[in-house]
């Protein structure tokens, strides 16, 4: 039997998994379930910060095919991901997703969430996801926009604002971290792509930015302090 937060949370991964395809040509990824893996082999991460905040999230997807991303420490016991990652995730651990954006919020036992910033124009980046090997990828870039406007066509889908940068990430790099290429500052979480997009040169990756991970956090924890555990807000 279903509980009601669970049918909360396939509506919200689903209404997110239909945002993100519906975003054309901005596609979005649930882990990886394609036989090629993005970005290129990363031997580590650019600061101790991140690598201790650092998630790989794996899991089945579409019965036979092993889904793979990413989850973010970003507060005591909290972590973030996608809401289209939730078979990546034990549902005994999820606190709650976000009913207008691609986040899902859950517990773990880290402790200790990077320093944030917000990101620039300009702004060389790093995203970090993972391979279909399980592998740690990583992805080099530069923040073309900060505000992004992305209009979803699904029904009751909102304008998703984010912040747009140029890297050659896909799947395995869903949930998982942006940070500033020189100081390590994590800037926001990705949750999908864009090919041949406008005054650019090849793939244009989105991501939340963590003013608005974080507000969505305090959101989902306020809904559960009111509706109870697992609320949906």
């Amino acid at each position: 039997m279903r509980t009601g937060w669970q049918d909360g949370l396939r509506r919200t991964a689903r209404r997110a998994l239909l945002f993100a395809l519906g975003l054309v040509p901005v596609l979005a990824f649930s882990g990886c379930t394609t036989f090629e893996s993005w970005g290129q082999p990363a031997k580590g991460f650019v600061t101790p910060a991140i690598a201790r905040a650092y998630l790989p999230l794996e899991g089945a997807a579409y019965w036979v095919l092993e889904g793979r991303g990413a989850g973010m420490v970003i507060a005591p016991g909290v972590a973030v991901t996608n809401a289209h990652n939730s078979n990546l995730v034990d549902s005994k651990d999820v606190i709650g997703a976000s009913s207008d954006y691609d986040l899902l919020f859950f517990h773990t036992h880290r402790q200790i969430p990077p320093p944030q910033a917000l990101p620039w124009v300009g702004e060389k980046v790093i995203a970090y996801g993972e391979g279909m090997d399980g592998a740690l990828r990583m992805a080099k870039g530069v923040v073309r926009w900060t505000d992004a406007p992305v209009v979803a066509r699904c029904s009751g889908c909102g304008v998703q604002h984010a912040f747009a940068f140029e890297a050659d990430a896909g799947p395995g790099f869903s949930g998982g971290p942006v940070v500033d290429a020189r100081s390590g500052l994590m800037i926001g979480i990705v949750f999908g792509f864009r090919d041949h997009a406008p005054q650019t040169q090849g793939r244009l990756m989105y991501a939340y930015d963590m003013r608005l991970v974080m507000a969505e956090l305090s959101a989902v924890r306020r809904a559960a302090a009111v509706l109870g555990p697992h609320a949906q807000r």
